[in-house]
């Protein structure tokens, strides 16, 4: 498709407005929640609960990363952990009908301000040069610049990301750094931009906890509870991931640990730097248009 055949106003490109418009306002409403002593659970209940309100649905659950992590981590059933004196990094989705948002910030309260506006400056350069006919690879080069000069490196292990249909991460990626060889954007692409930076070596790995999981293929169950938990991933959540927590079965996490051992669903451990060391993240979903780019997840009044 030529890009003077790509209508932006189709009801697919007005519900990933719809998304962005609902998420951009939760997702200011949550981070001027989080404070020390709140819990995490709170925080992402209430902001899974307002999406909903305002006529979404959470994409994903509420990933509340603190210092070292830089994804999926979620609160547990009855998880009281509370926020300390933390770097907390707030990923949020929200999808109507299928259509994604996808958005991120760091509510800094750890005392490190530079390295929470390395990754607000980074996704803001990337932005600016996102456009028909650039190579991922480029916006990659202008994230990885803008961290570099803040003395941080970028997670270059993290990618921004494609949304589809019911599909959370697609192509194409968008490195955080400079690479040789990547995806040419083109009108009509939504894609998430997702810049990660950190004090540390800038490559996180797979911790010990899953408490986010998705579907991997349809199968069948014995269990009762795992069934009941099957059948209610299948036709509310489809292919997008859930929370252990969102599930309505007694006895979630002996179902879950079911499924998982069928390869009926996969889990996603947290994602971490190494111990002592901290990560900010940054995140807006855009559309490529004619003469440049939509930011959907953008705050009212941002130009």
């Amino acid at each position: 498709m030529t890009e003077s055949e790509v209508d932006l106003q189709t009801e697919q490109y007005e519900r990933h407005r719809e998304a962005g418009k609902i998420l951009a306002q939760v997702r200011e409403e949550t981070a001027e929640r989080v404070e020390v002593g709140v819990s995490h659970l709170e925080i992402a209940q209430y902001a899974e609960d307002r999406i909903r309100e305002l006529g979404g649905k959470p994409a994903f659950p509420v990933n509340i990363s603190i210092d070292e992590e830089a994804a999926h981590a979620t609160p547990s059933i009855g998880d009281e952990t509370t926020f300390g004196e933390e770097m907390i990094n707030l990923d949020i989705g929200v999808h109507i009908d299928g259509w994604l948002a996808d958005t991120a910030i760091t509510v800094d309260l750890s005392g490190n301000p530079e390295l929470a506006e390395a990754s607000e400056q980074a996704l803001e350069a990337a932005i600016d040069v996102t456009e028909p006919g650039i190579e991922t690879g480029e916006i990659g080069a202008e994230i990885e610049d803008v961290i570099d000069g803040y003395g941080y490196n970028p997670v270059v292990n993290l990618t921004g990301h494609g949304l589809g249909h019911w599909e959370q991460h697609t192509s194409p990626n968008i490195p955080n750094r400079a690479v040789s060889q990547g995806t040419t954007l083109e009108v009509g692409d939504v894609v998430a931009i997702e810049p990660f930076a950190t004090d540390g070596g800038g490559k996180v790995t797979e911790g010990a906890t899953e408490e986010i999981f998705s579907l991997e293929r349809e199968g069948s169950v014995r269990n009762r509870q795992a069934r009941e938990a099957l059948e209610q991933i299948t036709e509310e959540f489809r292919t997008l991931p859930f929370a252990t927590r969102w599930l309505e079965t007694d006895r979630a996490e002996m179902a879950l640990r079911r499924l998982k051992r069928n390869n009926i669903v996969h889990g996603y451990p947290v994602l971490q730097e190494d111990d002592g060391f901290l990560v900010s993240q940054k995140e807006h979903t855009v559309i490529i248009t004619e003469d440049g780019c939509e930011v959907t997840t953008a705050s009212a009044g941002r130009q």
